[in-house]
Order: C-alpha cells, then structure tokens, then sequence
C-alpha cells in the first residue's frame, strides 16, 4: 500500500552480509523482524501524519460552519482543517489525504451528499484502511468514516448538526465525551467547539500528549472575499498547552470582533451602540492598552473629548510613544481635532 516502503538498499546490504555471513540465527532473526520492519510508520509527503481528534460542526441560528482539532504533532490545523462560506467543511486526519480537503469541498459544490461524498472519495483511496475523515455541509448535514487501521482506540460519532472524529487516543471515551460536550454547550460556534476539544482532552486526549491546535470557522454565504468568509481562522502551532493558548487567542479574536463593530457602529453615527461594543471588548481583554487607545481616539472624534481624556492618559502612562502616535495621526485625519484640543490631550 502507498503508506509503506521498504528500504531496498539496506535490505540488500543486510542480505549481503547474511550470505557472507552465513549465520543461521542472523537469517532467522531477521526473517521475524522484516514484516515488522516492511509495516513501519514512515513519512510521506503526500501522506503526512495528524493522528488526531477533531469536530466539524454547524450552527442553526447564523448558519456558520466549522472545524476544530487537537494533536500532538506539529500545527495540525494546516493539513486537518478544510472550509468554504456557503459550501461546508472537510476534516481529514490519521494518515492524512490532504486531497481530501478540496475534492470534498469540490463536491459538496456540485450537490453530492456528505455521505456520498466519503464514501466516493474513501472507496477510491487504496489508503482508506487508515484514513479518518468527515465532511459537514452548509445544511448542517455530516456523515464520517474511521478506516479499520487507524490506530486505537479510534472511532467517530455522528449527531444532529456536528460529527466528531478521533484516533490514536488514550481511550475510547474520548470523542463519546466530545459529543456529550458539543450537544450540552452555549454559545459562539467557535466556543462550542472548542469546549468540544476540552471535554475530549479531559477524558484522555491523544495518548502521546499535545501539541497544537486550531479553528476554523466560516460563513453560511459565500461573499467572493475570503477576509470576510472566515471568521475564525486561529491556530496554535506548538505549545504546551495548545488549547489553552487557543481559549486566550479566542477571547482575544472576540475582544477584537466587538472593537471592529464598535468602528462601523461609529461609521453609522451610533455613538451609544459603540461604546456598547468598545465596553465588551475592554472587559473581554483588559490589558490591551491599544483597545483603550483607540477608544479614547473614537470617542474625541465623535465630541466627547471630556470623557475621552482619562483614556488617554492612562495610554500616556504606559508609554510615551502613545503621544507622539497622537500627533501624527491628527495630520492623517484619525483624530479630528483642533490645536486648543490636541493640546488638551497631550498635556494628560
């Protein structure tokens, strides 16, 4: 099968010495081990390993697509996670096919069920006996598939809106735990998710461990501008504790989110709506003194330079630099002000 070879070179070589040799303990010995040495775990680029536990996942009320997954290999979520607003999602894993990604997400475009759609592309791959796979359309709908090779304990669970998927775990109450967590769960799909991936690390995990993480999460259309059809699209690469570096970098994707919308409530004229927004990023992220900066600036543009000043001293007060920002974005245009109040500000 393709996800084994052997190393001729040094089978001959080993032959070679045998014959030289001619020790018949040396023969035998071998003999036992080759079948061992033909089946070993070898990397292959067009093969590439993520043993792995994953979610693919949908949500009713925005219609948002997703997929979250946790392993102990390096930044599992390039080669794992596979999304399109408007189309659906792909989770490929064990012995990766990467093709998988986009021909799943090909033929969910052309129409075909998510249960047409593994059973065509694993019935196609010779490597299917160790393949992990799940696809999840823009209806909600997921179907998944465990080869009978993946590597214990291993198995999958489908249910109302979401599959979960897992192989080479500690135990086999890891994705059963995963399910359990997703279907009791509140809030962003992205928090759903990733409480998905908790539940499963605190019922056994990968049996090696962790060491990266990732979500992807994306829109119920398809705008034609990748920027705005995803989003979430965070990964943790390496860490020690992959999904608690991804909770930290999720509150901070969503502290940012609502000062995103605080902007364009700001654009509309909605002073109070923004403020709302701006509010629950601050509580959302604290320490993040740009937050407050920009706020400050936000505020002095909308005439509410009075309450806008204890901000900018507080940013002042980390760092002098923020001054000299200050008046360089006056001559931009960021910050309308006049010289009377530019001055207000920068004696804070």
């Amino acid at each position: 099968m393709n996800f084994f070879r052997i190393n001729f070179n040094v089978l001959f070589t080993v032959l070679f010495n045998v014959l030289e040799s001619k020790s018949l303990l040396f023969i035998i010995l071998y003999t036992i081990n080759l079948p061992i040495l033909m089946k070993a775990q070898v990397y292959k680029s067009e093969n590439p390993f993520a043993h792995t536990y994953s979610i693919v996942a949908y949500d009713e009320e925005t219609g948002e697509m997703g997929v979250a997954v946790q392993s102990h290999w390096f930044s599992v979520g390039t080669i794992v996670s596979w999304g399109e607003a408007g189309v659906g999602v792909v989770a490929t894993q064990s012995f990766v096919n990467p093709q998988y990604g986009p021909d799943g997400l090909m033929m969910l475009k052309e129409g075909l069920s998510p249960d047409e759609i593994v059973r065509k592309l694993t019935t196609e791959d010779e490597g299917r006996a160790v393949r992990q796979l799940a696809v999840l359309n823009k209806q909600g709908i997921a179907a998944s598939y465990t080869g009978d090779n993946c590597i214990k304990d291993a198995g999958n669970l489908i249910g109302k809106h979401y599959s979960v998927q897992a192989n080479m775990m500690l135990n086999d109450k890891v994705w059963p735990a995963m399910a359990l967590a997703f279907e009791n769960s509140k809030g962003s799909l992205a928090e759903r998710m990733l409480i998905s991936l908790e539940a499963g690390q605190a019922a056994g995990g990968d049996i090696r461990g962790k060491q990266s993480a990732a979500i992807l999460v994306v829109g119920s259309e398809n705008t034609g501008k990748p920027w705005l059809d995803r989003k979430v699209d965070l990964r943790v690469d390496d860490h020690k504790e992959p999904l608690e570096e991804l909770r930290r970098l999720l509150n901070v994707h969503t502290a940012y989110s609502y000062m995103n919308q605080g902007d364009l409530d700001m654009e509309h004229g909605d002073m109070k709506a923004a403020l709302n927004s701006y509010s629950k990023a601050e509580s959302i992220y604290p320490d993040n003194i740009e937050m407050t900066y920009w706020k400050a600036v936000t505020m002095a543009n909308g005439g509410m330079l009075t309450e806008a000043l204890p901000l900018f001293r507080k940013t002042f007060a980390i760092s002098k630099n923020w001054k000299t920002l200050t008046k360089r974005i006056v001559s931009t245009g960021l910050l309308i002000v006049d010289e009377q109040d530019l001055k207000r500000i920068l004696e804070e």
